[in-house]
């Protein structure tokens, strides 16, 4: 299935919708997260990540952090259908993206690409070089878009690190460089 891109709405040039993306024909807009998203970026989360989700006072102080980086897709009936979050750091040129993710009902219609494409312009436009994730080796879907996206297995060891997150939770860290990034001055 081929994704329609989503166009940048009108009325604020840092949300973006998507015309008849939900099954019912309402816009799904793609906008940077908002303090009252909280209680439901968490149930979006829980259901997602369930075991791995942040803890709720986590995803709270990750939003007071990297507000700017945290986006979201949004059906307009107060359920967000996923969210991408990137990390920056105070004084560097590197980010990690912290987490993407989208309902299962929302997977293979192109709305991760979305998310990731436009936190990627945004790490981008705002000087990142670097960006790094993290990702179960055995996810084969996430592993292909971010590959597609030009992300890497980081090198010397291919990215594999294992127990990355505690016992048997091995990871595979990858890494994107932005060509472009006009970097700190």
């Amino acid at each position: 299935m081929t994704a329609e891109p989503l166009e940048r709405s009108l009325d604020r040039p840092d949300q973006l919708t998507r015309p008849g993306s939900e099954p019912d024909g309402r816009p799904l807009v793609l906008r940077t997260a908002q303090e009252a998203d909280l209680p439901e970026l968490r149930r979006l989360d829980e259901e997602v990540f369930r075991e791995v989700a942040y803890p709720g006072f986590l995803l709270r102080q990750l939003f007071d952090m990297y507000e700017e980086h945290f986006l979201v897709l949004d059906d307009g009936t107060g359920r967000l259908r996923g969210y991408v979050l990137a990390a920056t750091r105070a004084l560097g040129a590197d980010s990690w993206i912290l987490g993407l993710c989208v309902t299962r009902d929302r997977r293979r219609h192109g709305l991760g690409r979305e998310l990731m494409t436009e936190v990627l312009d945004r790490l981008r436009r705002d000087g990142i070089r670097m960006v790094r994730l993290t990702v179960e080796p055995a996810n084969l879907a996430a592993i292909f878009l971010y590959r597609s996206l030009g992300f890497r297995p980081e090198e010397p060891d291919g990215g594999l690190r294992p127990d990355y997150f505690g016992p048997g939770m091995h990871r595979q860290i990858m890494r994107l460089d932005l060509p472009g990034s006009p970097g700190p001055d």
